[in-house]
C-alpha cells in the first residue's frame, strides 16, 4: 500500500511535527512535506495557535521556492481539518493548490473532523491514503488524542527515586536523587505539557516553582496546585508569574480572606469538593480537559500520587532510578494498599526503557486505560 518514498517522506513529515513540540499546544503537532517528481518541494509545521498549520506553512513555502505545487504529494502526519476555527480548512487549501495524492498518517481525533477532511479531498478527486506510520503519530499527539476522545488530558506522573524506590530520606532531604542529565530530560517532559500539577504537601515542604529552567522553551505550561483548604502561602513561589490555577474543595466563608490573598495574586480558584471535602480528582480532569489541557505532566509526592492511583486519574509513570539505595525507613514513591493477592496489584506495562546519563529513565503505562466513563 505505501512505497518506501512513501515512508521516507512521513519520518520527515514527523520530524518537521516534533519542531512543535513546545509550541503548538492546544492544537496538535502536525508536520508536513510536498514532494513532486520525486523532489520536496515545501514543507511546514503547525505554528502556535491562531497562526498556519503545517499544510499551509508548506504550500507557502513551495511557493516561496518558486515551485508549482499543482501535481503534488502531501505527506501530512494528521488528517487535514475540514472545519473553520481560528484558521480556514487545511483540506481546502489543499484542494485549492490542486495537489494530486494525499498520505496522512492518521485521522484527526476531533469529532468536528474526524474522517471528513479524508472525504472532502477524495470527493475532490484527490488520491488518499491514511495509516502510514499512524503509532508514531499518536504518540506525538497522545495528549490531543485524549482530550478529544476522553474529554481529559493525558496523564503523565513524573518520579525520581533510588534504585530500591525510594524519593527522599526519612528527613524529607531530595535533592538530588538523580543526576543533571535525567533533571535536564525531566524539564524536557515538563515543557510539552500542558499544564504541570503539584500538591499542597510538595509546595509546604519544598517550595517549588514548577516551571521549565533546565531547557530553552517558548512557554511555560500552566501550573496547577491541588489544595483543598487553601492552605497555600500567598509567598509561595508556585504563584509567582503567570497565574496558577488551584483546585480547592467548597469555598465558604471560613476560607474567604484566604481566598481574597490568593486572588491577589492572580490565582484562579476552581471550587471541586468530592463527598469528603477533598478536590474530586477526575472532575478536576474533565476540567482541564475543558480548558484545552492535552498533556498533564504530575510531579507530587507519595500521597497525591497514590490518590491519584487508586481513582483512575493516571495513563502513563515517568520514572528516574538512580543508582543507589536508601533503605526501607526512607520516603517511598505511592501511597498504596498492599493487595489482598497480585491479581489486584497496578498493572502497568513497560512503553520505554532509556539510559539517561547515569540514571535509568522507564515510561511505564497503566494497563487498562481509562474509558471516559470510569470518570463518572
Amino acid at each position: 500500500m505505501f512505497s518506501q518514498t512513501d515512508f521516507v517522506h512521513m519520518e520527515r513529515a514527523l520530524a518537521l511535527a516534533t519542531r512543535g513540540m513546545y509550541t503548538t499546544d492546544p492544537n496538535p503537532r502536525v508536520g508536513c512535506v510536498l514532494v513532486k517528481d520525486g523532489a520536496v518541494i515545501g514543507e511546514g509545521f503547525t505554528q502556535p495557535a491562531g497562526q498556519d498549520h503545517a499544510e499551509v506553512r508548506a504550500l507557502k513555502d513551495a511557493r516561496s521556492r518558486g515551485q508549482d505545487v499543482r501535481g503534488s504529494t502531501a505527506y501530512v502526519t494528521l488528517e487535514p481539518c475540514s472545519h473553520f476555527g481560528r484558521t480556514p480548512p487545511c483540506a481546502n487549501a489543499l484542494i485549492e493548490a490542486q495537489v494530486s495524492r494525499v498520505v496522512a498518517a492518521m485521522e484527526d481525533p476531533n469529532p468536528q473532523v474526524s474522517g471528513r477532511g479524508l472525504k472532502m479531498l477524495r470527493d475532490a478527486g484527490i488520491e488518499v491514503r491514511c495509516g502510514l506510520l499512524a503509532n508514531e503519530a499518536h504518540e506525538l499527539n497522545i495528549g490531543f488524542v485524549s482530550r478529544m476522545t476522553r474529554g481529559r488530558p493525558w496523564v503523565r506522573m513524573k518520579v525520581a527515586a533510588s534504585l530500591d524506590g525510594r524519593t527522599g530520606l526519612p528527613s524529607g532531604a531530595s535533592q538530588w536523587i538523580t543526576g543533571e542529565a535525567a533533571r535536564a530530560d525531566g524539564h524536557a517532559w515538563r515543557a510539552r505539557a500542558s499544564a504541570i500539577l503539584t500538591g499542597i504537601g510538595t509546595v509546604r515542604e519544598d517550595d517549588p516553582r514548577m516551571t521549565v529552567r533546565a531547557i530553552d522553551t517558548p512557554r511555560q505550561p500552566q501550573r496547577v496546585l491541588i489544595d483543598s483548604q487553601l492552605d497555600v502561602s500567598p509567598e509561595a513561589k508556585i504563584l509567582a508569574g503567570a497565574p496558577t490555577l488551584i483546585f480547592c474543595g467548597t469555598l465558604d466563608e471560613r476560607l474567604a480572606e484566604r481566598a481574597d490573598a490568593l486572588r491577589a495574586r492572580g490565582a484562579e480558584l476552581v471550587p471541586l469538593a468530592n463527598a469528603d471535602g477533598k478536590v474530586d480528582l477526575p472532575a478536576m480532569l474533565l476540567e482541564l480537559g475543558k480548558r484545552n489541557v492535552n498533556e498533564l505532566h504530575v510531579e507530587a509526592g507519595y500521597k497525591l500520587n497514590g490518590s491519584l492511583l487508586r481513582e483512575g486519574c493516571v495513563d502513563e509513570l515517568l520514572v528516574y532510578l538512580a543508582p543507589g539505595l536508601l533503605g526501607v525507613e526512607s520516603m517511598g514513591m505511592f501511597n498504596l494498599a498492599a493487595p489482598d493477592s497480585l491479581d489486584g496489584r497496578v498493572q502497568l506495562n513497560f512503553h520505554a526503557v532509556d539510559r539517561i546519563g547515569e540514571d535509568l529513565r522507564i515510561l511505564a503505562r497503566l494497563a487498562a486505560p481509562l474509558a471516559r466513563t470510569d470518570l463518572h
